[in-house]
């Protein structure tokens, strides 16, 4: 009897909590449209401000650089005290970033260091935001097959944010260069709204250990999983350091060789990222808990990309390069749920904010570095920059083929 009503029950554990999800879903996506919308908006950034354009990587990399040092501490803070009392004064952080770059832009005459100072304010936020949503997403569920969905919807929400922000940015630019960063607050109120009134504190949620008690349990963690967590990590920094670094190459292409400003170049950016979005739709839907699934995904969707990015050496025809960037976004959209799933399946609850926090700054990493690098290598020559981003991806294939072994696990 109570086998049968089991999976009603589990079903209706995921119906029930739809809204909360939906409201999580809102924070990846806000985040992601806090960044990557400015991505087409920095050549028009750069004629308005008279600043090069690795003075406009700058916009997006020192966002991510704070981000990356704060995050393991918001971690702790969510394991230490909960998930939600660390969103919610997070998200009225990054809301304050948005305003002071907005109002630097709209008062200032020379307002770049002023933005760059409300960039570091949202870094500070945003450490606070979307990587607790992954441990918190952990928390709610009984059953790793809901996990791994909702993970799923969640990736699927960032990537959509992906979709969405060229076109965003290039029609709140359109009618204003700096609009973009008045847009930031607004979406952050909307999200605290949906998160205040819908996510709900879960009912096994207790106060986590002290800070000694979780320094050895993280130590602990690290010593059973090191080996496999490490290369996780890396996975994670080398897919979004390719991501962005092709993202602002093709927005640098589309504007700078083909002419496509505004809208039109929205639209433009967005195909590989809806690739990349659909991709994490369908493969957090395929993988359920089946961690082996979950490697050789991982593994085929990084050796996609890679070839993918060698292609581009072969011809700079608008066409052929759109084509090649989409392909590019399904592998990486196939890995990114699996790592997810990885490592939020894997890892005791006392310290998986922490966990999911320190994979979280490793992605911010490939963030921060990719446009800068990107924008040197442009500099030199197209084949340096192939090169670079084609030996990640073998280095990041090896590590998936050769440092993930559930196989090992299942079986000890």
């Amino acid at each position: 009897m109570n086998s049968t009503n089991q999976p009603h029950h589990q079903e209706s554990e995921v119906h029930e909590k739809r809204w909360a999800i939906v409201s999580l879903a809102s924070i990846p996506l806000i985040m992601t449209l806090g960044n990557s919308m400015l991505i087409p908006v920095l050549p028009l950034m750069e004629k308005e401000m008279d600043i090069s354009k690795l003075q406009s990587s700058y916009i997006i990399t020192v966002y991510s650089i704070v981000a990356i040092f704060f995050i393991p501490l918001a971690g702790f803070l969510s394991d230490r005290f909960g998930r939600k009392i660390v969103i919610l004064p997070s998200l009225a952080v990054v809301g304050v970033g948005g305003l002071i770059s907005g109002y630097a832009s709209w008062k200032i005459d020379d307002p770049f260091l002023f933005i760059l100072l409300g960039r570091i304010l949202q870094g500070i936020g945003t450490s606070g935001t979307a990587p607790i949503v992954l441990p918190l997403v952990g928390d709610m569920f009984r059953r790793e097959e809901d996990v791994s969905s909702t993970l799923g919807l969640i990736e699927t929400s960032n990537t959509f944010g992906k979709v969405l922000s060229p076109i965003l940015g290039a029609i709140l630019a359109g009618v204003i260069w700096y609009l973009p960063f008045f847009a930031i607050p607004v979406f952050c109120l909307i999200s605290m709204v949906l998160i205040f009134l819908l996510v709900k504190k879960p009912k096994n949620d207790e106060k986590g250990p002290k800070f000694k008690e979780f320094r050895a349990n993280t130590k602990k963690a690290f010593q059973e999983h090191g080996g496999w967590l490490t290369a996780v990590f890396a996975i994670g920094a080398i897919l979004m350091f390719i991501l962005f670094g092709i993202l602002f190459y093709l927005s640098s292409v589309l504007e700078d060789h083909y002419h496509f400003t505004g809208i039109k170049k929205g639209f433009y950016l967005a195909g590989p990222l809806a690739a990349l979005c659909l991709a994490s739709y369908i493969t957090g839907r395929v993988i359920k808990d089946d961690l082996v699934k979950m490697k050789w995904i991982t593994f085929s969707g990084i050796l996609l990309s890679g070839l993918a990015v060698i292609a581009v050496r072969f011809s700079d025809q608008f066409i052929y390069l759109l084509m090649v960037f989409l392909i590019c976004g399904i592998g990486i959209g196939a890995g990114l749920p699996c790592l997810d799933a990885l490592i939020t399946e894997s890892i005791d609850k006392g310290v998986r904010g922490t966990i999911t926090c320190i994979y979280s700054s490793a992605r911010y990493l490939g963030v921060a570095a990719g446009p800068p690098v990107i924008a040197l290598l442009m500099k030199v020559d197209l084949t340096w920059m192939v090169v670079l981003l084609a030996s990640l991806a073998v280095v990041a294939a090896l590590l998936s083929f050769k440092a993930i072994r559930p196989e090992a696990d299942q079986s000890g």
